[in-house]
């Protein structure tokens, strides 16, 4: 500490021998620097960047016949580029030279180097859009190679991984980096794992056919066998990696299906998982139950429903929300002996549980799967001695009917029409029983108060008629 605030004092002295011509005391400050910079304090990089000596490390950059200068200066723009300053490293003439180094015949340069894009890359869209713009890509991917020693694997591949985050410029081609990454999501490294796997996530959400190329790339296999990796380092980017190749079209999520990964989903639902995980397998099941009915069959067959069910009733909102998508789904598309089977496994109970919750969406989406159940279980009535709707019986028992009635005084103009149009479409007949003040406990309270003149008037007005309700397609 003594030892920085004693070298900030002489700051200037040091800026000289920077900008001498001497490359000894050249050498000898940029050490200096570097040494400041390693208390990691914002205010020892502000002071040493109004010192306005970074274009000076940039350019000892090229002093190939000097290569300790080469790796004190890119030490200190690695460190300068973990700050809140990035931009000002990216923009100070080093991301060429960089780049350069990354064929430098020195390991130990090549590393730092590479290190130093990574921390560049890790910052803005700017920042990446500048290595972008020097041809960075390709000469990182050509690190990799048989041999690397594990830590500047690490690096590499974490440098790869901050620059494949956000958007990919339109030229890049992502075939060759899933070519280097479906080698190592085969790593025993735990951190070179994750960050192979998050590159995936990273390239699944850029372009259109990125899930395509991908699973052409052969990473699926592997990937689903990572969803039982012991380590939740590993384990979330992969579930979220898979949660977006998910959302494919059909043939895509059928690959998934073939790799067996609803087996695999219905240990972490089922078992004692972070919310995080359960949260995106309840996702992944409800993409792939959007698909077709032998979709919707797999999760069936896979035994899924029950613990989705459990989550329904037990877990907290974020995962309750995604486990009501997912029964919900399957509900939408599913065949009647599907539906049945959902009934059957106990899915009505909880759904109604949830239209009590605050979150609108969650409600919203539990009134979308009660509405496919019921309209399941008017075209099964036909086979009822009573001719009654089953489900709809059944949600009246539980006390699913109380349920939607309040949700008439919500402040949700899509929750209420789509309430009532339930209401009136399978309970009319209770509904108009409950509203009649001439049955005996059709009011709330048995107490009368005197009413005025205006109130009496108004009495006698017709009561006000509810909004027609919504078609099918506007409920959906």
């Amino acid at each position: 500490m003594l030892l920085s605030q004693s070298y900030l004092e002489g700051l200037s002295e040091l800026v000289d021998k920077l900008c001498s011509d001497d490359t000894t005391s050249q050498l000898e400050a940029t050490i200096q620097f570097r040494k400041l910079l390693s208390d990691e304090k914002n205010s020892t990089v502000i002071k040493i960047i109004r010192a306005d000596v970074l274009p000076r490390f940039a350019e000892f950059l090229s002093r190939h016949g000097l290569p300790q200068l080469q790796m004190e200066a890119a030490w200190v723009l690695t460190n300068i580029a973990a700050s809140d300053y990035t931009l000002l490293v990216a923009e100070c003439g080093a991301v060429p030279r960089l780049v350069e180094l990354l064929g430098s015949l020195n390991a130990n340069i090549r590393h730092q180097a590479i290190w130093c894009l990574g921390n560049i890359a890790a910052d803005l869209p700017s920042c990446r859009g500048i290595l972008f713009d020097h041809g960075a890509l390709t000469p990182l991917l050509s690190q990799f190679r048989e041999g690397m020693k594990i830590p500047v694997l690490r690096t590499a591949m974490w440098a790869l991984s901050n620059l494949c985050f956000g958007k990919l410029p339109a030229e890049v081609q992502v075939k060759p980096i899933l070519e280097i990454i479906s080698q190592l999501i085969h790593s025993a490294d735990e951190k070179i794992l994750a960050d192979a796997c998050w590159t995936v996530y990273y390239i699944c959400g850029d372009k259109g056919d990125a899930v395509q190329d991908v699973l052409d790339a052969g990473v699926c296999p592997q990937l689903v066998n990572l969803l039982m990796h012991a380590s939740a380092n590993v384990l979330l980017p992969v579930i979220m990696a898979l949660a977006r190749i998910s959302a494919g079209d059909d043939k895509q999520v059928e690959v998934l299906i073939e790799n067996d990964i609803l087996n695999c989903l219905g240990q972490l639902v089922a078992r004692n998982y972070p919310k995080n995980i359960k949260k995106q397998a309840c996702l992944i099941v409800s993409n792939i139950a959007a698909g077709s009915k032998d979709q919707i069959q797999a999760v069936i067959d896979a035994d899924i429903i029950t613990p989705l069910i459990v989550l329904l009733r037990t877990s907290e909102t974020d995962v309750k929300k995604e486990a009501a998508w997912a029964i919900s789904t399957a509900a939408s598309g599913g065949s009647s002996d599907q539906i049945q089977y959902l009934v059957s496994r106990g899915c009505l109970e909880p759904l109604c549980s949830v239209l009590t919750h605050n979150d609108p969406d969650l409600v919203y989406t539990c009134l979308e799967g009660l509405e496919n159940i019921l309209r399941a279980g008017e075209a099964g009535k036909k086979g009822e001695e009573s001719g009654t709707n089953p489900y709809a019986e059944f949600i009246l028992e539980c006390g699913g009917l109380e349920k939607l009635e309040d949700l008439q005084d919500v402040d949700s103009d899509r929750i209420y029409e789509l309430a009532m149009k339930l209401l009136q479409s399978y309970w009319e007949e209770e509904v108009s029983e409950s509203d009649d003040p001439n049955i005996p406990g059709s009011n709330d309270s048995s107490d009368t108060v005197e009413a005025t003149s205006e109130d009496a008037a108004a009495a006698v007005q017709p009561p006000p008629v509810p909004p027609p309700p919504s078609t099918a397609d506007e409920a959906e």
